[in-house]
């Protein structure tokens, strides 16, 4: 069971730390798991690919077209070339955490 961790961003020395310390890998063991992990996700993505976590969410890629944009300090017109960008999709169980509907669910069980 992992413990609770309260932080505003956790950094990968966090998730290495919490290897080390939840699961007995060595520092190195768990460097180079976080980095074929990390790296196991962006070549997914890069193959146009969703990433499914059960319970967590969707990683995946959408296309975008072309569009005209606007300089918000100048006003000036300006066109936003055709990219792909990664976006997340939350599960619906990660969302009722988020909200605390299952924390609130269970208190009435």
């Amino acid at each position: 069971m992992i413990r609770l961790v309260i932080m505003e961003t956790i950094a990968r020395a966090d998730l290495v730390e919490l290897l080390q310390e939840e699961h007995g890998f060595s520092r190195q063991q768990a460097i180079l798991f976080l980095e074929e992990m990390f790296e196991l996700f962006v070549q997914t993505l890069e193959q146009g690919e969703s990433l499914k976590i059960s319970g967590f969410g969707t990683f995946a890629v959408r296309d975008k077209a072309t569009r005209l944009g606007r300089n918000p300090l100048t006003g000036q017109e300006a066109v936003i070339s055709a990219r792909r960008v990664p976006f997340f999709r939350p599960s619906r169980l990660l969302r009722e955490n988020v909200n605390g509907k299952l924390r609130t669910q269970g208190a009435r069980s």
